[in-house]
């Protein structure tokens, strides 16, 4: 719950100064470059997380990371993050920021995990039919997930279409138990 609310809450503050400073696609490039760097380095991370090094040696750390490489709006939030001890939350304040940039920009995401890869046009085949169903541009992602033995599962937002093997063969023996 915490972190929901810390997450919305910062987000939405750096949201609305990206966006009264014309930076939103820059800031939400300069969020993901940072966050994909503290998920690849687990020392960087361990140093950034850890609740007895002092916020003073943690910011000069960012600083000669990340100086010149962001703009200054972005290091003097992730500072301003550390000052308030919520370094943690970046990675979920970063997300909430890429949903409000999306919704502003009337995107979705959605997330299509098959059995199999799926080729080119079926890529593009659902692309179009996510788009068609939401009224909205909608950026897929692709997984694969040998588990659900055949079909497709959806997830757009807190929505789900589950058209795969496994939950229907779920659902039906969920039926046979009510039978026997």
């Amino acid at each position: 719950m915490l972190k929901g609310a810390v997450a919305g809450r910062y987000s939405a503050a750096l949201y609305e100064i990206a966006s009264e400073s014309n930076q939103v696609d820059q800031i939400e490039e300069e969020l993901k470059a940072v966050n994909a760097i503290l998920q690849e380095n687990a020392g960087l991370q361990k140093i950034l997380y850890h609740p007895r090094i002092a916020a003073a040696a943690k910011k000069e750390l960012l600083g000669q990371l990340f100086k010149g490489k962001i703009s200054g709006l972005t290091l003097d939030f992730i500072d301003l993050l550390v000052d308030r001890r919520r370094e943690t939350f970046l990675g979920d304040i970063a997300s909430e920021f890429i949903a409000r940039a999306n919704a502003a920009r009337n995107i979705v995401a959605a997330r299509v995990t098959s059995v199999v890869d799926l080729q080119d046009q079926e890529k593009g085949e659902f692309g179009r039919l996510l788009s068609k169903l939401t009224g909205k541009k909608v950026q897929v992602s692709y997984a694969t997930d040998p588990s659900l033995i055949g079909g497709v599962l959806i997830r757009i937002g807190d929505k789900v279409i589950d058209g795969t093997i496994k939950a229907k063969l779920t659902a039906l023996g969920d039926r046979l138990k009510q039978i026997s």
